[in-house]
């Protein structure tokens, strides 16, 4: 049997499957609790919550991850310098340490500038002790990135340092892209080496000897070596993942894919069972990159989503996270009694909700916390503690305790209501304390002047609702509109009427999608089928669906591609060679391209190993564009561009297409049969 062991970590739960590849068949499944302080934790929690005993039997362990998307947004990663060459940058990069040097090339690869070798020497001396990592950015290097090759090279003797070049990352023009994509990917390189030594770790501790693969940001697979090296290409690796899973259980070609959960609502649109690439590059935490990813869309509404009651009377939902108030309180049932306890109905809270709660994660390390804030974390050391709860033992009005700045810096976690607090308060869900769910929403329907039934088909009305948006939104996305619904009054006119429509309204509104939801994710199956219903489709929700996530980490396909680039050269007759390792000149189109291919298949080829692969096909695309040149006899022949893809496909892909191989032989043969059969 080919055993793989799937992990996904995200951010409320960490996942776990063991996957017989062959036979396509989820042999266990598992969930733990993230760990975010320690990631070990819950994947070692996981693992063990499998209850799987032959671990020897796993050949490969393969992981999908938020943690480079986390880092990036929060600004994590180590200290990094920039060594720019022959430009200078034209807005802000992600880095502190910066140098231009001369140097730099053309459309053509012809150098601007010569490199100044004392310069760049200099520049790097300066790095000394300040930098954890360095970056390299050439101008045009994907033209020619010999630049790029020698000042790594003088890195590499001055310093004892990882060293990424942008041309290494991407073959995409944007000088300021590919720079912040390098220096984001250098920035990552501690971090994802730090998961990847946590994971062996745990592995060890099970006897599991088997290689780490980790799923990239479009759906596909890399080695623990090149994951190393090309971190910046997990980002959005997890909401990948559930693309991979759904596609995987259920084999739809055409399908709308949400993935809910915890944390958020991940959606992509499937077209001949793949996702749409988004080739402008990924953009994550308000930086645009030039890593090719799956086209997501993410939006901040999951389980554990912060459900509160405004002033204006409308409910809330997200986009911000919290703890629920059942999952803490099964842990610590005194908060049960405390919930019990809480404000006047008429008394107004500015910076919370009266169901808030809080609890500690970790001591702040850069910034200085006033008297107050020291006071609450050191009361919250104990246990977690409500709001009414510390504004008591402090002394203090709820309006002048504002946690919030100790939540931004992870020193504390809020509690609060959520929906899967609203499932448990309906008896849908109820793994976790029951109670302090009933008791949350209690509170926010006395505040509300509601009853608690009417306050729980107002929340289940208004998720049901916001879950609608997003499909709605996501498919205008994939139509390339700019176009945002909930910030436009009159879209948002006709959609209330379609979703939450009124007796007396003159006119009905409604919304039908062309392809099927496949629900993702461990809510999904309460959530749902509302959702299909009102958007007028259908509703798949595979079996194992709630470690889709893991699935999709256990079945994905390494698939690493090589592109060429052939220009006309600067003298008539001459063709230019644009590689990621070179730039050559040849007297004539055929032996560019000939060399070309011959190169691409072995630099492809090397790149499949590098990620992993061990049997693989070589797809070779080459495609010579001409323009019509008028009067002149022959067509203007403006370039050829080569791509040769290395693709190593799963186990019961490969299964499947012998399979299939062998029935269409059959077919052949039997026509053949039939044919010759016939009388003459």
């Amino acid at each position: 049997m080919s055993l793989v062991l799937g992990i996904d970590t995200g951010g409320t739960y960490t996942d776990g499957v063991v996957v017989e590849l062959r036979s396509k068949q989820i042999l266990k499944k598992a969930k733990a609790l993230t760990t975010r302080e320690n990631l070990s934790i819950g994947i070692r929690n996981c693992i063990a919550n499998l209850d799987f005993e032959d671990f020897k039997k796993i050949s490969v362990v393969s992981l999908s991850t938020t943690l480079a998307t986390n880092a990036i947004v929060e600004g994590r990663g180590c200290e990094v310098g920039l060594l720019m060459i022959g430009y200078d940058p034209m807005g802000s990069l992600p880095v502190k340490y910066s140098y231009v040097l001369p140097g730099g090339h053309n459309l053509k690869g012809r150098p601007n500038a010569e490199l100044d070798v004392e310069k760049t020497r200099q520049a790097i001396d300066e790095l000394k002790g300040k930098v954890d990592a360095v970056a390299i950015s050439g101008y045009l290097s994907i033209r020619n990135p010999e630049h790029e090759i020698a000042v790594r090279g003088m890195v590499s003797e001055i310093l004892d340092l990882p060293v990424v070049c942008a041309h290494q990352l991407t073959t995409s023009l944007g000088f300021h892209e590919r720079t912040v994509t390098a220096v984001l990917n250098a920035r990552l390189i501690p971090i994802i080496t730090e998961l990847i030594e946590s994971v062996k770790k745990v592995l060890n501790e099970k006897g599991i000897e088997a290689p780490i693969m980790v799923v990239k940001g479009d759906g596909c697979m890399m080695g623990e070596a090149l994951a190393r090296e090309k971190p910046i290409e997990t980002i959005l690796s997890g909401p990948a993942s559930s693309i991979i899973g759904g596609t995987f259980l259920t084999q739809s070609a055409d399908a709308l894919v949400l993935d809910m959960g915890g944390t958020t609502t991940d959606i992509a649109i499937l077209k001949n069972g793949v996702p749409k690439i988004n080739q402008e590059g990924a953009t994550v935490g308000g930086w645009l990159t030039r890593v090719q990813a799956a086209q997501i869309y993410t939006y901040g509404l999951g389980g554990d989503s912060y459900i509160q009651a405004g002033k204006d009377g409308e409910i809330q939902v997200g986009p911000q996270r919290v703890w629920p108030l059942s999952v803490v309180a099964y842990q610590h049932p005194y908060l049960v009694d405390e919930l019990k306890m809480n404000f006047e109905k008429t008394y107004d809270l500015m910076f919370a909700q009266a169901t808030d709660c809080f609890m500690f994660l970790k001591q702040a390390t850069f910034e200085v916390l006033n008297d107050q804030e020291k006071k609450v974390v050191e009361i919250l050391q104990v246990g977690p503690r409500s709001l009414y709860y510390l504004t008591q033992r402090m002394n203090l009005d709820p309006n002048l305790l504002n946690l919030q700045h100790l939540v931004n810096l992870g020193v504390l976690a809020r509690i609060s209501l959520t929906p899967t607090d609203i499932l448990h308060a309906k008896g849908i869900y109820c793994q976790w304390n029951r109670e302090a769910a009933e008791l949350g929403v209690e509170v926010l329907a006395s505040r509300m002047r509601k009853s608690s039934k009417e306050f729980i088909r107002l929340a289940t009305e208004k998720i049901i609702n916001e879950l609608c948006i997003t499909c709605i939104q996501s498919l205008v996305g994939c139509d390339e509109q700019s176009i945002k619904i909930k910030s436009t009054p009159d879209v948002m006119y006709f959609i209330q009427k379609a979703l939450s429509p009124q007796q007396d309204q003159g006119f009905d509104c409604s919304f039908k999608i062309n392809m099927p939801i496949v629900g993702i994710g461990a809510p999904v199956r309460a959530w749902l089928p509302a959702v299909a219903e009102k958007m007028n489709t259908s509703l798949i929700v595979p079996e194992h669906a709630e470690v889709a996530n893991a699935v999709g980490a256990a079945t994905g396909k390494i698939m690493e591609t090589i592109k060429v680039l052939i220009k006309p050269g600067e003298k008539d007759g001459t063709y230019l060679l644009h590689a990621p390792w070179e730039c050559k000149m040849f007297e004539n189109l055929e032996t560019a391209v000939s060399y070309a291919l011959d190169k691409a298949k072995k630099q492809a080829a090397l790149a499949a190993s590098k990620a992993g692969a061990k049997e693989f096909e070589l797809v070779v695309t080459h495609q010579d564009r001409y323009a019509q040149a008028g009067m002149l006899e022959n067509d203007l022949y403006i370039e050829s561009l080569i791509e040769i893809t290395a693709v190593e496909r799963p186990e019961w892909e490969r299964e499947e297409i012998k399979e299939k191989f062998f029935v269409d032989m059959e077919d052949s043969c039997g026509r053949w049969a039939s044919i010759q059969s016939i009388p003459s």
